[in-house]
């Protein structure tokens, strides 16, 4: 019994499977202790994306201290997940942070509310956040 490493490329399928799964974003508080949120994701490739404010817990952390780890996972039997840990870069081009916003909320709310979350989430203050030098860890079968 045990879970096993996924297939390669596996864990692209996973992050960007419908229904979307809500990530959960770990980052380092200027306390030095951990902080988790949830967090909604889309995949640029093979890059997690994600947008934020900069005045959120999330925000501040990642401008302090980029290191930032995501968590997906299913949580139906026999059970899998991804973790997705690397260093943050933050975009603050409004065009950028528009289409993310509104793709990403897209992909969690549907199509017709796109322009809604770009409109609301397109704004100075709000970022896109990308995972670089990215460690990808992607399990299976954990309760096989």
């Amino acid at each position: 019994m045990g879970y096993t490493d996924a297939p390669d490329g596996w864990w692209r399928e996973f992050v960007s499977a419908t229904p979307a799964r809500t990530g959960k974003l770990a980052v380092v508080r200027k306390d030095g202790s951990p902080h988790v949120s949830p967090v909604w994701v889309d995949l640029d490739g093979g890059t997690i994306v994600f947008t934020t404010s900069l005045e959120s817990i999330k925000g501040k952390a990642i401008r302090r201290d980029g290191r930032v780890s995501v968590c997906l996972d299913d949580e139906r039997p026999p059970f899998a997940f991804v973790t997705v840990s690397g260093r943050a870069e933050l975009v603050d081009n409004p065009e950028q942070v528009s289409y993310w916003a509104g793709r990403i909320g897209a992909r969690y709310m549907g199509a017709d509310r796109a322009n809604e979350f770009a409109e609301r989430n397109g704004v100075p203050g709000e970022v896109v956040v990308r995972i670089r030098d990215a460690e990808i860890v992607a399990k299976t079968g954990i309760a096989d």
